[in-house]
């Protein structure tokens, strides 16, 4: 190993330019042409990249500090390569003029990194947590190795815990595990070294795995809520039949940052700059990102909170901890409420036909292996009365102005676990047969009940079905999981008198509720859709129509 100084590339014409962004930090790994900080002149601002691959092992300059041409920046600590002459400083790029008003960007030009040199002998490594897509610490819910065991690449290490998700870590290379460095219950977050490897090959010849984020198992309520990951902040709407609305406000700020800005969907001149000059600096994005993310929904006048009560006064009591998804799931019940004005269409359906017509494929069900519930009839119906109604099938968007009209059909199932309410989505009800989406329901609830279910696997949704069948009841009324707007109860199974010709006779009726957002649907819709629904559960014929 050997120390290289970077100093200031040949600035042009510029004599003494301005430190206004560090974009490493010291002990931090670049790669070749990674940017390293960012200058600015009167006229322009500049990234200046790394000549070579290397670790940084000091930093000679601070945000503020006057520098030229030649001026020590920081120094890399690189691999010897014999007696080859150390790289040059590669040339600075041509500087982007800064804009000092919200204008149109330039697409920035393409980064490219040169492959790192392979190592040249098996080496300990420090496994790190992979990237979260989140700044919080989650919690190691699991461990499933130990000291001196051989791992092969994406084998599981550890599961992670967030508010929402579990999610297994792999082995980026095979190897074996010289030490454990964390324990359950530990809190970590991304960066964070989980164990020593001594890996069994070169480790920058292999492609570490990449398991799936974090971000976006949702709950009952929050099924179309992106993961956990840090979102992007949406800008103001702008209606089809409005002009975008231009702003005036000038603003500082380096390409990094407004690279990272349009990454985030993040208007920079709502953004206050904390850096010299009130220039908006990284931090100050992502800290407008999470102001917005954990900033309360407005829903009207303020409701004061119910009191809390010492109602140790009145007896013995326990204070039970609540887990992070019974959390999540009644803030999102709360929103949900607030700003979905609810109407419910009741209805009752004779099932008699179909739950006959089940009876009668149980002895293919038990061939093909599958276990034929009542709840695939009822996806493939639902998907064809979207399909009849697609004014169902839309999210209303935020200015009010318009709505999605989806031309897909995917339908989520809510699903008790020990830890709350889940809702995985089955893709495409419309295009599968009833055993498929009997083998698919099985799947998922299996999934879901293991806490195993992918972030994709709760996304998506245009529709909800909440069955309290198996629980009991005469029927209840869901609340809609915005920003679908309808959702439909499904209540238990009941023998009931029913006249048909002369007489009343015995039939089993199926009790529904269809819940809607009035904002996207009204009255004369909600009573279609719920009509049609019946005629194809109580005449299994029209399925196959």
């Amino acid at each position: 190993m050997s120390i290289e100084n970077i100093k200031v590339p040949d600035l042009g014409d510029s004599s003494e330019v301005e430190v206004i962004e560090l974009l490493v930090s010291v002990g931090q790994s670049v790669e070749e042409n990674d940017s390293l900080l960012v200058l600015e002149s009167d006229k322009a601002a500049m990234e200046i990249p790394a000549p070579m691959a290397g670790v940084v092992k000091s930093i000679s300059v601070n945000l503020g500090d006057q520098v030229s041409t030649g001026s020590e920046m920081l120094s890399l600590e690189v691999e010897d390569v014999g007696n080859q002459e150390p790289a040059e400083s590669a040339p600075a790029e041509e500087p982007a003029a800064i804009e000092e008003a919200v204008a149109e960007e330039s697409a920035p030009a393409a980064e490219t990194k040169s492959e790192a040199a392979p190592a040249a002998s098996p080496s300990i490594q420090s496994i790190e947590v992979p990237d979260l897509g989140t700044d919080d610490e989650v919690e190691i819910i699991e461990i499933h190795i130990k000291e001196k065991d051989s791992v092969e690449a994406d084998d599981v290490l550890i599961t992670l815990e967030s508010d929402k998700a579990a999610m297994d870590v792999p082995a980026p290379y095979a190897g074996v595990i010289e030490s454990l460095l964390v324990a359950v219950g530990d809190k970590v977050k991304t960066g964070s070294a989980i164990a020593k490897i001594m890996a069994q090959a070169p480790a920058a010849t292999q492609e570490p795995a990449k398991p799936d984020a974090m971000e976006a198992v949702d709950s009952k309520p929050a099924a179309q809520q992106p993961a956990p990951e840090v979102k992007p902040v949406p800008q103001a709407a702008e209606s089809p039949s409005s002009p975008a609305q231009k702003t005036d406000k000038k603003f500082y700020a380096g390409p990094a940052v407004r690279k990272l800005a349009r990454e985030l969907g993040v208007d920079l001149t709502q953004v206050v700059g904390s850096g010299a000059k009130s220039r908006i600096i990284k931090e100050d994005v992502q800290k407008f990102v999470k102001s917005k993310i954990n900033a309360p929904a407005v829903q009207g006048p303020a409701i004061s909170a119910v009191p809390d009560i010492d109602f140790s006064q009145f007896g013995d009591i326990e204070q039970v901890p609540r887990s992070k998804l019974h959390k999540l799931t009644a803030v999102n019940m709360q929103r949900n409420w607030n700003s979905v004005p609810h109407v419910a269409q009741f209805n009752e359906i004779d099932v008699t036909d179909l739950e006959e017509f089940r009876a009668d494929l149980k002895g293919e069900a038990e061939r093909r292996g599958v276990k034929l519930t009542f709840l695939p009839f009822l996806l493939k119906a639902c998907a064809r009365a979207l399909v009849e109604y697609p004014q169902f099938n839309v999210s209303v968007h935020s200015s009010g102005e318009f709505v999605i009209q989806k031309k897909y059909v995917h339908i989520g199932m809510a699903v008790a676990t020990e830890a709350g309410l889940v809702v995985p989505v089955i893709r495409n009800v419309d295009q599968k047969t009833i055993w498929q989406l009997a083998e698919e329901v099985i799947e998922l609830s299996n999934k879901a009940k293991n806490r195993k279910l992918k972030p994709e696997e709760m996304q998506g949704a245009c529709f909800t079905i909440s069955s309290l069948g198996a629980i009991g009841g005469t029927g209840f009324i869901p609340i809609v999981n915005a920003p679908e707007v309808a959702i439909l109860g499904v209540g238990k199974t009941d023998i009931k008198p029913v006249y048909i010709g002369a007489e009343f006779v015995p039939r089993k009726v199926l009790p529904i509720t269809l819940s809607y957002d009035h904002k996207a649907v009204n009255g004369v819709d909600g009573g279609l859709f719920a009509t049609y629904l019946g005629k194809l559960l109580s005449d299994v014929r029209h399925l196959a129509l």
